[in-house]
């Protein structure tokens, strides 16, 4: 299962919330069928936050898992793609898709531990009962 967490370093809940939670999970979760894929998503002041100042950001709150940089909106719209895809309203959002590629969960703001430690689990138990019956007994 894949989770995504959509921010923007400019954004004080992404920085106080969104990416030390994507970092808690990263750790907690580094055995489980995860892999996380951060969203830089930016839909205002995109002079100051292209991708030499993410990596500047990156760096500094020690994000390891990979970051991918949205794309502008077509047509010169403010909404990027991927977030206008997704219909996300903006950030901090975490995204959660499943094994087969089913989107589960989409969590405007604050996911808050216990939500989102029930949902990871959830997922985490699908993905080992679904190899488990592919290995069979």
């Amino acid at each position: 299962w894949v989770l995504l967490p959509a921010s923007q370093f400019l954004c004080r809940g992404c920085v106080s919330n969104g990416s030390p939670r994507a970092r808690g999970v990263a750790r907690q979760f580094a055995d489980a069928p995860v892999t996380i894929v951060g969203l830089h998503t930016v839909f205002e002041h995109h002079d100051v936050m292209g991708p030499e100042a993410l990596a500047v950001f990156l760096q500094e709150y020690r994000v390891t898992f990979p970051v991918a940089v949205e794309r502008p909106g077509r047509s010169g719209g403010t909404t990027p793609q991927t977030m206008r895809a997704y219909r996300m309203r903006g950030t901090p959002t975490v995204v959660l898709i499943d094994a087969v590629g089913r989107l589960r969960q989409q969590v405007f703001g604050i996911y808050d531990d216990l939500h989102l430690g029930r949902d990871l689990g959830s997922l985490v138990a699908e993905a080992t009962l679904s190899v488990a019956a592919v290995q069979g007994p």
